[in-house]
């Protein structure tokens, strides 16, 4: 039976349509982001500047995105071949019925965080009290801080949530209008630093209790079923090109330039993709190649959403997760 018909957009019943090879006998496929180009997609650009992607036979096109929640449903919707997504994106779009699937996830440890002015003299999560926090009602950080700040005995109502679009978060930190945000501390951290020329700094949920899979390769169930050799070969090829950034940060981040006009500064991004490093494995990971999961750590987020109100009726990894692609050391 085919999907439901809010996804009949796809090319037979959910799947986007395959490409035939180019003039190099190169798979043609693009990859849509979750987000415009920023540091934790170097290794991304170094590895098309490099070969690596052509090494693995593959003609990649990459393409910005407008948030993981967007990109899943056009995964699921055969608008992109793969997407880079946030795994909570990805639990709620297989909840609500995308014919979708995590291939591999890279951010092992969520950026996630509480980002402010060092001078606003917030050192812990009760001192949040009384502030006025701004975000993006609907998406992941909204949704689990509630959780975060159960952890410390405290709940929405000791603060003030001010609700704006992604891109209006950091200028109302910088306007007065709030005193803190919710964002990736690895994207908008150094971004809030650059364009106010202040020091920041950040409660990171992880360090403080709360901890989850962030983003990864996310593929069309029909893609993994037809094409399951393109899966393996684009699993491989942005392992090896996270293997060689780390190994080579000021050449992952010379690659990136000129891919998008609303590119930030060479300086941010480096700090971006410097702290990207510090999120690639969990401790059951930690010797292992970038993007390869443990079941374990999928069932530990899982539960965690599953507790935030997330995912109402939560179900075991396998149905989030084909561990059939994990990238070989």
């Amino acid at each position: 039976m085919c999907a439901p018909l809010i996804l009949l957009l796809a090319t037979a019943c959910g799947g986007p349509a395959a490409t035939a090879p180019d003039a190099q006998g190169l798979s043609k496929l693009t990859l849509t982001l979750n987000w415009y180009p920023y540091g934790e997609h170097a290794p991304l650009y170094y590895g098309l500047a490099h070969g690596i992607f052509k090494k693995h036979g593959l003609d990649l096109t990459i393409q910005a995105g407008q948030g993981s929640g967007k990109t899943v449903q056009a995964v699921g919707g055969g608008k992109t071949d793969f997407g880079w997504a946030d795994t909570p994106a990805l639990l709620s779009g297989v909840a609500s019925g995308l014919p979708v699937h995590s291939v591999g996830v890279f951010l092992q440890s969520t950026p996630a965080s509480v980002e402010f002015f060092s001078d606003r003299n917030i050192t812990r999560p009760q001192d949040l009290k009384g502030k006025t926090i701004a975000t993006t009602a609907g998406d992941a950080l909204s949704a689990t801080f509630p959780t975060f700040l159960r952890g410390f005995g405290m709940s929405t109502k000791d603060v003030t949530l001010q609700n704006v679009d992604a891109a209006g978060k950091i200028a109302a930190v910088i306007s007065g209008g709030a005193d803190a945000l919710l964002g990736f501390f690895h994207d908008q951290g150094p971004t809030l630093a650059d364009k106010s020329g202040k020091q920041v700094s950040f409660l990171r949920f992880a360090e403080h209790g709360l901890d989850f899979y962030s983003t990864g390769l996310v593929a069309n169930d029909s893609t993994i079923k037809s094409r399951p050799g393109l899966v393996r070969e684009l699993v491989a090829a942005v392992s090896e090109s996270f293997t060689a950034a780390i190994g080579d940060p000021a050449a992952a981040v010379a690659s990136m330039a000129g891919v998008n006009p609303q590119l930030p500064p060479a300086g941010v991004l480096t700090t971006s993709w410097q702290d990207t490093i510090k999120l690639l494995h969990t401790d059951r990971t930690r010797t292992s190649a970038p993007g390869v999961d443990t079941a374990e750590d999928w069932q530990a987020t899982i539960d965690t959403f599953a507790r935030s109100g997330v995912l109402k009726n939560p179900g075991s990894p396998s149905e989030y997760w084909d561990a059939g692609f994990a990238p070989k050391a």
